[in-house]
């Protein structure tokens, strides 16, 4: 162990990445807004509080506007850092936007309290960033690229480290390695980190998931090697698809070279805090205790460890479980036909469909998703390899590739929506929302404007037990086929796989019938869905 100090520090995600990746992102701005002032005098080096999926599920599911939250914990954390996940030209959307939108975001963001702005490219391609980290040097905020690591022949370290050199040279004042999937193992850390320190002058912080067991060991390691700053959750909220926990790490290298320095007596007031709010969720079934184990498939078949699970779902819903393990050998030949880009968000989604797509249709590429269709085509940005031209031919025909950066191509679109929604406007951030959920902000838009009637219901429902407890019967309608009552389950989607099959859009607790229906029933009923009582009409049509 060396004898020159080099404190480790310490980004808490308990606020954003903690909850999205454990309970769906449903953790309230009340929920978090009477501990802010104890996590304030923790020592944290920042804590990352917004962005990633924080934005959509405030405004779909929780009847929250996000910068109202911003603006909330900004106020309570007078000395803390604040961070958000921003992901590049897709803002914290699911498409790319124009430059003008990507450039104004920035600005808002800084000017409401963000502090630190972490951006990334599911494909690692540097021109979707380039816009992004403009913008934050232009409007004065701290800029932290992020590599988006993953496996494969031609992820080496030497790959890597250009892309870092690439980042800083680009401006960054950190870089950050994002292993959201747990593919990141110790020996690969510690080799990783020293190649990167050697490569760059920035500082280098670690960011991963519990999901394949490895993470804190993999920190340690990183961090032996010269990482700088590590990314943990509470323990109420670490763990499983989560981060490692926050406590452990900061006692693990106490009395060591890269001890944090941080008050542990507060970490164990903040945890208890937290804690009731983790046994609520157990309590709902919002937090499925599966999400809690280790996923060691994670590293058998490199893969994230939501995507296996995902699979194993919709395998499931077509009655084609034996067909698991055609997929798994179907998922390298479709990431190799599309360029072999990062298992991440959006494209692990994109490439795990279209792998069952493959095999249930028994010809690869007879039916495409319409992400594949976008992939293939370029709008997503280039891969590290070029695309199979045989697949690539048969799915978007004699469409021209776009072969410059996508958002080239895109018009300014502030001016427009500004005018579509200056009847319901009240902020000048209303604009952004709008552009990036536009059906969900016109919703909310609309409840604001009636002064949260829904909301306000919902509340009072709460209060009220659900006339069809979860697991309980569902009710037939007139119309229905079925001989026998099928049994309500609702199923958290796993974090990573949240906006890109088709029928999802953001993140959703699904319900699902079992035993499964037939086509032509309808059934109707009710079901509590983040402790709130849920009415539902199914028509099922096979």
């Amino acid at each position: 162990m060396p004898d020159i100090k080099h404190p480790v520090k310490i980004t808490e995600t308990v606020l954003r990445d903690g909850h999205q990746s454990l309970i769906a992102t449903r953790m309230t701005t009340e929920q978090m807004l009477p501990i802010i002032e104890k996590m304030d005098k923790v020592g944290y080096h920042s804590v990352e509080m917004w962005g990633g999926a924080t934005f959509d599920a405030s405004l779909r599911f929780l009847g929250e506007d996000p910068w109202e939250r911003l603006r909330k914990i900004r106020e309570g954390f007078k000395n803390t850092k604040l961070q958000m996940l921003f992901r590049a030209q897709n803002i914290l959307g699911y498409r790319h936007y124009a430059d003008d939108v990507v450039d104004y975001f920035v600005k808002k963001s800084l000017d409401n309290g963000i502090d630190i702005i972490r951006i990334f490219d599911a494909l690692n391609d540097l021109r979707n960033l380039e816009t992004a980290v403009t913008a934050t040097k232009k409007y004065g905020g701290n800029v932290q690229t992020a590599i988006s690591y993953t496996l494969g022949e031609p992820y080496t370290v030497e790959y890597f480290t250009k892309l870092a050199k690439s980042m800083e040279d680009m401006g960054a004042d950190s870089i950050c390695v994002k292993d959201m999937a747990g593919l990141l193992i110790p020996y690969e850390a510690e080799k990783l980190v020293k190649a990167l320190k050697e490569t760059v002058k920035v500082p280098i912080q670690l960011h991963t998931h519990y999901t394949s067991g490895v993470a804190a060991m993999s920190y340690m390691r990183g961090i032996e090697a010269g990482a700088d700053i590590i990314d943990t959750a509470m323990s109420p909220f670490a763990l499983g698809t989560s981060q490692p926990s926050t406590e452990v790490m900061v006692r693990t290298f106490k009395g060591t070279p890269y001890d944090t320095g941080l008050n542990e007596e507060l970490l164990l007031e903040i945890a208890d805090y937290f804690r009731p709010l983790r046994e609520e969720a157990l309590a709902s079934g919002l937090l499925n205790p599966k999400v809690l184990g280790v996923d060691i498939n994670t590293l058998k078949y490199q893969v994230p460890g939501g995507m296996l699970s995902n699979l194993v779902s919709q395998l499931k819903d077509q009655h084609a479980e034996d067909k698991f393990y055609d997929v798994l050998n179907e998922i390298p030949r479709v990431r190799e036909d599309m360029g072999m880009p990062p298992l991440v968000t959006p494209s692990s989604q994109i490439v795990g469909t279209q792998a069952v797509m493959n095999v249930l249709f028994g010809e690869r590429y007879k039916v495409a998703t319409k992400e594949t269709k976008a992939l293939l085509h370029g709008e997503y940005g280039q891969t590290v390899r070029p695309f199979n031209k045989e697949v690539q031919k048969k799915v978007i025909g004699d469409a021209e590739p776009i072969t410059c950066r996508p958002a080239d191509l895109i018009e300014n679109e502030l001016p427009k929506l500004r005018e579509e929604i200056k009847e319901y406007s009240i902020q000048d951030e209303d604009v952004l929302t709008y552009a990036l959920f536009p059906q969900v902000a016109m919703d909310f838009f609309k409840e604001r404007a009636a002064g949260f009637p829904k909301k306000k219901a919902e509340a009072e429902a709460k209060q009220a037990p659900a006339s069809t407890p979860k697991g309980g019967k569902v009710a037939q309608s007139a119309g229905g086929g079925r001989s026998e009552d099928a049994s309500v389950k609702l199923v958290p989607l796993p974090a990573p796989f949240l906006n890109s099959y088709p029928g999802v859009v953001g993140e959703a607790a699904l319900p699902y019938l079992d035993p499964a229906p037939k086509a032509g029933d309808q059934m109707a009923g009710s079901a509590a869905m983040d402790g709130k009582k849920v009415d539902y009409q199914i028509d099922c049509l096979g």
